[in-house]
Order: C-alpha cells, then structure tokens, then sequence
C-alpha cells in the first residue's frame, strides 16, 4: 500500500495539514517542523502527489530545468534557449535551483509534476543517482558526470576549445602562462584544464604552479585568481580563463593591478555568453552555440520522455576561437 501524507503525521506526530505546508515550505510551520517532516517522508518513501497532469497522456508538459547560482550570467545565457526549445516542442520550462531539491521528499521533481528533468549543473552527482533511480527522464547540459553512461548528455567540445586557446596563446610568443580552471569536480574544469596543459606540453611549455588557480566560477573568483597570480608570479603574459565570467572578473583584477589589456596581459575566455561581446569587456573567447546545445539537449531528453525504452545519446558540440580586443599581437622576439 501507498504511503500516504496521513502515514507521515502519524509519524512527525503533527496534522496532515502542517505535513502539506511544510513539504511545500508554506507559511505556519517552524523551519524545525519542516526538517521532523522531511525526515519523515524520507524515512517513509513518501512524496506528495500533484494534480494538473494530462488525464490523456499522463504527462503533465512541464520539463525542469536545474541551475546553480542565478546570479551567474552563464545560466541566463543557457537558460533562455532551452525554454524557447521546449516552448516550440509544447513543454513549459520550470527553473528549480540545485540547492532547493535536494531533499527528496519534497523535490517536485520526483512527485511527477515533472515530465523530464535537465541538469545545468551537476556539482552534486548524488541529484542524479536519485533521479536515476527514481526513473525520471533526464539529460545534461554544458556539464555531465565523469564514468556515466547511462544518462543523454549535450556538451561542448571542451578539449578541443582549450587546445585553440594554448594554439592562440603560442601564435602570439607566449611562454609565461597562467590559467584560472574551474572546479576539478565538473567537467567543464577538468576537460578545460587537461586539454590547456596538454596542448601546451607538445609545444614544450609548461605551466608554472603559481600560474594555476581553481576556483568556482564566478566574477569574483575570477577577480581573485588573477590578483594572485599576479602576485605569485609577475611575469605572467597571458591567462586562460576556464569561462567567460572568470574572465571578467580577471579583466577587472588586471585593471586594478595596472596591468593593461591587451598591451602587457592577453585574457581569454570560454563560452561566448553575450556580455563577452560588449566593448567594456570585447573579450577573446571559445564560442560555444548555446542555441544549438539547449536544442540538442531538449530532443534528447524529450526522446526519452516519449519512448523510455530508447537508449540514451551523447552529442560534443564543436567551438570556436571568436578573437575579440583582449589578446595581443605577437610578443616582440
């Protein structure tokens, strides 16, 4: 038999109304309620069942879109695509924060609100294995989880847009190079940094450890690597950043530290987000289609939506190098 909501306040020793509320994180229950609650669904398996579901389909139209900070303005730039592709496909797109679901039950993602779900972000892997498990269609998109084989994946050519990059970085007469990476837990900073080091390595140069800084990827993290390397390591000429945002910042931290762009410091960024084409920061970047990966990542998933049994795909988008005003001409010989 179902467990049930009356199940869990027999448990939590509270009403079925404050169970509702406080799976909902409505107003009247005490943030301690709503923890005893959690729990208790938890321990019981027990998710609350929602209502608006397609009584012909048994679909509800609505995809969820998992994102890390809100403040990034990569997710912004991600984000809109996607939920243009799912409007086209007749879904609506949901944003769900990574942090505000990971407790499953009260996640709407495993209540069936939710048809499929795609992941921006995958710095907790465990989100995942419990959607996994759960068997709810997912994919993920710009990052995917090392070793994993079962779930559709729409990536960008990370490798390869690092190898332009060092290509770029040689081209000019560059030898003293530093690099601002992102996470070694995700994809996007592991892949981005073995691809750099690689491509530098065959051409004989190597990256001093003073000139490496892994960082979240946000603006001030960006802003904080540089003003390190800096100091660690003055005679750095030229920075790869992991991401446009880092870059940002980094161009922020060379304007502080008198470091002009691009006359004494070639910065470069990856992505391509629409602020890197702004002439405050006309910044040199590997240009990932984020339109072309939301609408790869958008069949995927919704393939699997539709028929459960197709196995899942993985798609590597190409890059490009976009050479903006932040890199220089050739290093005098």
């Amino acid at each position: 038999m179902a467990v049930t909501s009356i199940d869990v306040a027999k448990r939590a020793g509270v009403s079925q109304a404050t169970v509702s509320r406080a799976l909902r994180d409505q107003r009247g229950t005490s943030e301690a309620t709503r923890r005893l609650v959690r729990e208790v669904a938890r321990e019981l398996g027990y998710v609350p069942l929602q209502s608006g579901r397609s009584l012909s389909t048994s679909r509800s139209r609505r995809i969820g879109i998992v994102v890390g900070e809100l403040t990034n303005p990569f997710y912004g730039a991600l984000v809109a695509p996607i939920v243009r592709e799912l409007d086209v496909r007749g879904y609506l797109g949901v944003l769900l924060h990574d942090a505000d679901i990971r407790e499953p039950g009260s996640a709407p993602i495993f209540d069936g609100s939710f048809d499929g779900v795609l992941l921006t972000t995958t710095s907790d892997s465990r989100l995942a294995d419990e959607i996994e498990r759960r068997g709810v269609p997912y994919c993920l998109i710009n990052r995917e989880i090392s070793g994993r084989t079962t779930a559709s994946a729409a990536v960008p050519d990370n490798i390869r847009g690092a190898r332009l990059v060092a290509d770029l970085f040689v081209e000019l007469g560059h030898t003293d190079i530093g690099i601002i990476t992102g996470p070694a837990t995700t994809s996007t900073g592991s892949e981005r940094l073995r691809g750099f080091r690689d491509a530098l390595a065959r051409r004989g140069i190597a990256i001093h450890p003073d000139a490496v800084r892994e960082v979240p990827f946000g603006i001030d993290d960006g802003r904080a690597a540089l003003h390190d390397i800096l100091a660690a390591r003055p005679g750095v000429t030229a920075v790869f950043c992991a991401n446009d945002v880092l870059a940002i910042g980094a161009l922020e931290a060379a304007a502080r530290a008198a470091r002009p762009v691009p006359e004494q410091l070639t910065i470069v960024g990856f992505d391509d987000i629409p602020l890197a084409v702004l002439r405050a920061f006309d910044l040199t970047t590997v240009a990932v289609d984020l339109t072309a990966l939301a609408r790869q990542a958008t069949a995927h998933l919704l393939d699997r939506v539709e028929d459960p049994q197709i196995e899942p795909e993985r798609t590597v988008h190409e890059v490009r190098l976009v050479r903006r005003g932040t890199h220089a001409a050739p290093l005098p010989r």
